[in-house]
């Protein structure tokens, strides 16, 4: 018992150091702001369609489907390399199906995306950004597994001025959205623009 107590109060030393080196490094900010672009999206498990036996067949394929997301984000910067963003974005996705005989179709679904982003800053203008979104289905027109997905997000971002600047993400999805004799989830690569509000 005298142990664990030893123990708890050297953590709460220590987060106690953590958040004064935190205060001395810089002013706590936020700032709002909005980011928009392009999805370039697909589900996995290769092109190929999968039969029950694993088998490939290279006349089926799952291709990338183009579309948009717009959303609107905290940055609520801690530090002088360390932003905590959450955001609120809407994500158009899908995936295109061809075949050689049949002919093609464009699966699509959208959505509502909750991401919590941890950002580490370098330099002025570059930063790397990580974390989970919780996405909800709002659209669709085809039958999904679930009408919710959780994935995991990492990008990277270059900052022209303090308010313009650019990013590119990869979303990897971990809940199956379509079947067809295996499991396939969502992976979403995406390009765009993002404007900071000067907040006082």
């Amino acid at each position: 018992m005298k142990l664990n107590n030893q123990i708890a109060k050297a953590l709460v030393v220590i987060l106690f150091a953590f958040f004064g080196i935190l205060q001395t490094q810089a002013q706590v900010t936020f700032k709002p702001g909005l980011r928009g672009g392009a999805n370039f999206s697909h589900f996995t498990k290769g092109n190929y369609y999968y039969y029950s036996n694993n088998t490939p067949n290279p006349d089926v394929s799952f291709d990338t489907h183009t579309d948009f997301y717009l959303g609107f984000y905290g940055a609520l910067k801690l530090s002088k390399y360390y932003t905590l963003q959450p955001e609120i974005d809407y994500s158009a996705q899908g995936s295109n199906y061809n075949t050689l005989n049949n002919g093609s179709a464009n699966f699509k679904v959208d959505y509502l995306s909750l991401e919590v982003l941890n950002k580490f800053t370098f330099t002025d203008q570059f930063n790397i950004h990580f974390g989970p979104t919780l996405d909800f289905v709002v659209s669709k027109n085809f039958y999904t597994e679930a009408d919710v997905d959780m994935a995991f997000v990492l990008g990277a971002g270059f900052n022209f001025t303090p308010n313009f600047g650019i990013e590119a993400r990869v979303k990897k999805g971990i809940i199956p959205v379509y079947y067809s004799d295996v499991e396939h989830t969502n992976v979403v690569f995406s390009l765009g623009a993002t404007y900071t509000f000067d907040v006082k």
